[in-house]
């Protein structure tokens, strides 16, 4: 069946507006364009959307998913069980939030024992050990034994609120230095670079034993050798996991 760009809006609730910008971007290219300028869509078409608002959700950059769905390997029923495996993960870290929240309501009016403060934040970082053990156990466990990885989770697991607020604000510092630096065309080799570095190994504290620049360096092996380390810093801009990579393997233990 083919739709015009109206329909299609109709039909997946994306505007015109922006079915037009991902023509322009080279991301969603209709299947025709008739003399008067319309766009016409078919089920190809339709599929790939699917997909590009699949990666969406999943907070990719435009470029990311250009190049994702570009590459000749692209693999349509793959990344949907990829996509499903993302979503059921969302809905168990929903339902793991919909419970603390009930249980801090319940709470409030006094209907169960006072919940610590650290039960409040319990869901969230439970969430985050769930998700670092769900993309990347395997290959920690592998790489620094289960001993290591095990004692990392129960270091998360003991942070206060404020610790917890810091750690998480330091992961968000890092992305943001990380693409500004990408964007400003800046070098590992810089000062930037060496803050950017110094950031890291701050974050890497609040789970790590102990820390040594020859196992900040073999994380960040880790990351140019996976492309999921490098799809998670590279999701709004490309370049940003290289730099990071190159810039611990410059900066680390000086």
């Amino acid at each position: 069946m083919e739709y015009s760009i109206r329909q299609l809006a109709d039909l997946t609730g994306v505007s015109t507006r922006t079915l037009r910008y991902y023509d322009e971007r080279g991301l969603l290219k209709p299947s025709r364009v008739n003399e008067q300028g319309c766009r016409y869509y078919e089920q190809e078409q339709v599929d790939l959307l699917q997909q590009i608002l699949f990666y969406r959700e999943r907070n990719l950059g435009l470029d990311v998913i250009k190049e994702i769905i570009s590459n000749p390997q692209f693999d349509a029923a793959q990344a949907l069980e990829e996509h499903l495996i993302a979503l059921m993960e969302q809905e168990k870290h929903i339902s793991t939030l919909i419970q603390t929240v009930k249980n801090t309501i319940a709470d409030m009016k006094g209907e169960e024992r006072n919940m610590s403060d650290k039960e409040k934040f319990e869901g969230f970082k439970r969430e985050l050990i769930e998700e670092k053990e769900r993309l990347y156990g395997k290959e920690a466990r592998e790489k620094y034994g289960e001993e290591a990885v095990d004692e990392a989770n129960q270091k998360i697991m003991g942070l206060s609120e404020a610790d917890y607020e810091r750690f998480k604000n330091l992961e968000k510092e890092v992305l943001r230095q990380l693409e500004e630096a990408v964007r400003n065309k800046e070098l590992p080799e810089s000062e930037t670079g060496h803050r950017i570095v110094l950031l890291h190994k701050d974050w890497l504290g609040y789970t790590w034993k102990e820390y040594s620049a020859q196992a900040h360096k073999g994380l960040a092996s880790m990351y140019i050798a996976d492309e999921r380390f490098l799809a998670y810093y590279d999701k709004n801009i490309k370049g940003c996991g290289e730099f990071l990579v190159k810039a611990v393997d410059y900066w680390a233990g000086r």
